[in-house]
């Protein structure tokens, strides 16, 4: 499969893989392998020595993060053509985070070596990597903003718009990407009960609309007023 090469492959153009020269790529390829994970099924779990990165092809996970009273906190959604795992990776720590598939995903395990002898001696790729992982503490950073910030509502309000300007929507107006209620409640870091309620009440006031699992928005104006506290 000549599209599944790291050298013919599109999806290293979002990711520090676009600062390596065709040598080191060539050798990126050579020990890659391509997994497909199942919706549901994990790609790691926190606390595991992770012996590579994972790079995301299709499909989307989460990374969340267990609390001590048993709760998950979603951290992020790794969408096609991000690179999890180069944190723990380069900082030679156990993982901080369990990666799991929200839809069916194809991914391209990369073994460190590859990494770590390219970021020895490719100085382009190092400063890719450092700053893809800037980028990450930021958004680390806001997401503590939000939650000290910011109302559950708003906060629920918020994970809309992103899910819709992150992942689109599909042919009926609904997101594209099915998060479950549970899920929602993860990302936002409040209970399922009160998720479900929001989102119900958000329905009644004909901000979002539904069909078994899958939501909508109807309203961008109004939930983006709600956003900013209007």
């Amino acid at each position: 499969m000549e599209e599944s090469r790291c050298e013919n492959c599109i999806i290293r153009q979002f990711n520090a893989l676009r600062a390596m020269n065709k040598e080191e790529l060539k050798k990126v390829s050579d020990s890659k392998t391509t997994k497909k994970i199942k919706k549901g099924q994990p790609l790691f779990e926190e606390g595991e020595k992770l012996n590579g990165v994972f790079c995301v092809r299709n499909g989307v996970s989460k990374l969340s993060k267990l609390s001590a009273n048993g709760k998950d906190q979603i951290v992020k959604l790794a969408a096609k053509g991000e690179v999890m795992g180069q944190r723990s990776v380069i900082a030679e720590e156990h993982s901080n985070l369990s990666a799991v598939a929200v839809n069916d995903m194809e991914v391209c395990f990369i073994p460190k070596e590859s990494i770590i002898n390219t970021l020895q001696t490719n100085p382009n790729f190092t400063l890719e990597v450092l700053r893809h992982m800037a980028h990450d503490l930021k958004e680390a950073d806001d997401v503590i903003v939000n939650m000290s910030q910011k109302t559950v509502k708003q906060r629920i309000a918020e994970a809309f718009l992103y899910l819709k300007n992150n992942f689109g929507e599909d042919e009926e107006g609904f997101l594209a990407l099915t998060l479950s209620r549970e899920d929602i409640a993860n990302v936002v870091g409040t209970a399922t009960e009160s998720a479900i309620r929001i989102i119900s009440e958000f329905k009644k006031k004909g901000l979002i609309h539904s069909s078994g699992k899958k939501l909508g928005i109807k309203d961008e104006r109004r939930l983006q007023d709600m956003v900013e506290g209007f």
